[in-house]
């Protein structure tokens, strides 16, 4: 049901008197009860990153490489332009430095919390389920003869042509993980999640047109796709280890957002659901329940 101009100028009026009725909900006020709450999500969230670790560390199913499969797998092996300690950095950190200057600006831990919370559980789930799906599928990377056969003389079995590689055994287990991308899939989670968090936090979609938002709010995701494309231009991975990467995290990434925040279509949608029962606990006590 749509709002009339009038009623949608009450409910941003409305807006504005909560922001400053809300109480400050801050580190020191609120921030120890916060973390005794929900310190079986954390304890969880450790249990994913141990598992995440395990898969990434596991070795990969070696699918069958035969000789004339070759021909798809012989392009060269590089260095990748964004290597993957610096994908956690641009997924992550960079998020997590705006959630804290909202923070700073509002005091409102809860929104703070969560987002930290949601955007790692966003990134682990969705590497543990990339890793997962690497070792399991064993799909060989673009430039896997190369890893195979770094010296370029290529071995085969006489009787079913596999190929048998004599490179290095770290970089051949690797040449088996291309399916799907964890650039991809890492960037587009925690990305998608912060693009998910500007648009509920500027009000992107308030109905005003303002269309410098959704310009803003499709940064992140520019950066994830940018930070994809360069591992198919260095040969990591064949296009559609990207693409299925990408569905992976933004579905995650989405997931995550959704279960700590509105949709930012809602009116109240740049307040995190936690933050929205604390402030009706501030004003009716008796109705709500702890956070």
């Amino acid at each position: 049901m749509f709002l009339s101009s009038s009623e949608f100028g009450d409910v941003q009026r409305q807006t504005m008197a909560d922001i400053e009725l809300s109480p400050g909900h801050t580190v020191t006020s609120h921030g120890a009860k916060l973390a005794r709450f929900h310190l079986h999500d954390w304890v969880i969230l450790l249990l994913l990153g141990g598992l995440e670790f395990l898969f990434y560390e596991l070795d990969p199913f070696h699918r069958f490489v035969g000789r004339d499969m070759m021909t798809d797998l012989n392009y060269p092996l590089k260095r990748t332009t964004i290597p993957f300690w610096a994908v956690p950095i641009i997924a992550v950190f960079v998020p997590c430095l705006v959630f804290l200057a909202v923070y700073l600006r509002r005091k409102d831990v809860y929104d703070l919390h969560h987002a930290v919370l949601g955007i790692l559980y966003s990134v682990l789930v969705t590497g543990m389920l990339t890793d997962g799906l690497k070792d399991a599928v064993g799909r060989p990377r673009p430039d896997f003869y190369w890893r195979c056969f770094p010296d370029g003389r290529a071995v085969y079995d006489d009787i079913t042509a596999r190929a048998l590689c004599h490179g290095p055994k770290n970089s051949v287990d690797d040449g088996y993980k291309s399916f799907p991308s964890g650039h991809a899939s890492w960037s587009f989670a925690g990305l998608g999640f912060f693009s998910w968090y500007l648009a509920g936090k500027i009000r992107a979609f308030d109905r005003r047109g303002h269309v410098a938002k959704l310009c803003l709010v499709m940064l992140p995701l520019s950066a994830a796709t940018v930070v994809s494309i360069t591992l198919v231009n260095d040969y990591m991975h064949h296009w559609d280890d990207v693409f299925a990467g990408g569905l992976l995290g933004s579905a995650i990434g989405s997931v995550c957002y959704l279960q700590f925040f509105p949709p930012p279509c809602q009116v109240h949608g740049w307040r995190s659901h936690a933050s929205s029962r604390a402030l009706a606990e501030s004003r009716y006590p008796e109705a709500g329940e702890d956070i």
